[in-house]
């Protein structure tokens, strides 16, 4: 089951607005909302270098006052430095043997699109 997440389901569907559902994680909402996801992992981690999503595992969204995701990605060390403030598009990961970490997370993300406010209450990497 995908589900546009643009578009509220039609009435007939048996889809409640406020239930959580199954998102295809190659939806370009899910992947953006996963990567404001990994800002705030790094906005609080104190590693050296930045992390970014390298799969997504499991979306799903739910449709209160915005839309909720709820997202399990896994995340890995790449090559750029933090105080470099590099766009994580062009970090590659790194290479290095001892320096290559992979974290699994559990992000929530909530977008308001109509007042373009990102709020994440949930972010937990082990």
């Amino acid at each position: 089951c995908v589900v546009s997440v643009t578009n509220v389901p039609p009435p007939h569907s048996t889809i409640r607005p406020g239930s959580p559902v199954p998102v295809n994680t190659n939806n370009p909402r899910v992947r953006q909302a996963a990567r404001f996801g990994v800002y705030r992992y790094n906005n609080s981690s104190n590693d050296l270098f930045l992390f970014k999503e390298s799969q997504i595992k499991k979306a799903m969204v739910q449709i209160v006052r915005g839309l909720k995701y709820m997202l399990h990605v896994e995340i890995k060390r790449t090559v750029c430095e933090k105080r470099d403030h590099s766009s994580l598009d062009s970090c590659h990961f790194q290479t290095k043997k001892n320096l290559q970490r992979m974290l699994r997370c559990y992000f929530e993300v909530w977008i308001t699109p109509w007042t373009h406010k990102v709020h994440i209450p949930v972010v937990h990497c082990h």
